[in-house]
């Protein structure tokens, strides 16, 4: 083993990437078999997703928010710029125990937005920053680490080892979004199961599985901070032993 590599393998990957991708993996069949098995139990309200999120942006006092359709599975999502929450296949129009909660989960961050809440004004704050830099990221990356490789003069090494740390700059704006990601996540969905019980969307049984639904959606984005941060963490290696 010489440098982090195993007869020209890197054992950084399998000790850090693999791991966190298995992590993600299983947290995405866990989410869509959680929603898959309450998507086919109907709620006792008759809620659709739709209504059951237009209620709560009415307890609420927010006005100026649509609720429009979206085709796909699980592409439900709340657009703040054009203050649209748009709803599934499998959740606008279905009265299910998971269309509810996924509903109410969007219209969630409906409300965030409306009080002001701070970590989602400071996401959508970096929005544009960590769309930059995600496109860059890993060609600043491979460009730097290569032409570092193939040239003999100290000087260009070292403008090309500041090109490969700007790749990693920019990919640690991408961590650093998935990590203001999860708190986001977790309030909104707190936000909806307070929702759901205050203007009784749901019965006590049927909002035990809504939570369900919802903790099962939130593990894949703590999946997905996981992989970004020791991806992260292998590019620092990766670059700490280019430079060396």
């Amino acid at each position: 083993m010489y440098n982090g590599y195993y007869y020209g393998f890197d054992m950084t990957y399998l000790v850090l990437v693999v791991p966190a991708l298995l992590i993600a993996l299983i947290a995405q069949i866990q989410v869509k078999s959680a929603f898959s098995r309450y998507a086919r139990v109907r709620c006792t309200s008759g809620l659709t997703g739709a209504q059951a999120a237009q209620r709560i942006l009415q307890a609420n006092g927010i006005t100026d928010v649509r609720i429009e359709h979206i085709s796909g599975k699980l592409t439900d999502h709340f657009d703040p710029q054009a203050k649209v929450i748009r709803l599934s296949d499998e959740v606008y129009g279905v009265a299910s125990i998971a269309a509810v909660g996924v509903a109410a989960h969007e219209a969630g961050h409906a409300v965030q937005y409306a009080v002001g809440y701070g970590p989602i004004k400071l996401r959508a704050a970096i929005v544009p920053a960590v769309n930059f830099g995600s496109k860059l990221s890993m060609p600043l990356l491979l460009i730097g680490l290569l032409l570092m490789s193939f040239t003999r003069y100290a000087e260009l090494r070292t403008v090309f080892y500041y090109v490969a740390l700007a790749g990693v700059f920019c990919f640690g704006l991408c961590v650093f979004f998935q990590l203001v990601t999860l708190p986001t996540e977790f309030n909104a969905s707190r936000r909806a199961m307070q929702a759901i019980r205050t203007t009784h969307l749901l019965d006590d049984e049927e909002c035990a599985a809504a939570r369900k639904t919802l903790t099962a959606a939130a593990l894949t984005y703590v999946a997905a901070m996981t992989v970004s941060l020791l991806q992260f963490l292998r590019l620092l290696s990766m670059f700490s032993r280019r430079r060396d």
